[in-house]
């Protein structure tokens, strides 16, 4: 059986230019510790850590975890 990594990872796929990834630091003073850009198309894997609590994400994008799928910003209704 392979080794299995505890922590849990997101897929984040950006859906137009300019989308902003940020990380958010655990403890009793949440701050960000890390802030990325995707343009469209692009690809980012990112894991929660001992260190990063919660990923807050702006722009349109897909994100895709173990417990399932979503679309951030402004999406048009089909």
């Amino acid at each position: 059986m392979p080794n299995r990594v505890e922590e849990d990872y997101v897929v984040i796929k950006a859906l137009e230019d300019g989308v902003t990834i940020i990380g958010l630091t655990r403890g009793e003073q949440t701050k960000f510790h890390h802030t990325e850009k995707l343009d469209a198309g692009e690809v980012m894997l990112a894991q929660f850590t001992e260190h990063t609590s919660a990923i807050k994400i702006r722009g349109k994008a897909d994100i895709i975890t173990e417990h399932g799928e979503a679309t951030s910003g402004d999406v048009d209704a089909e």
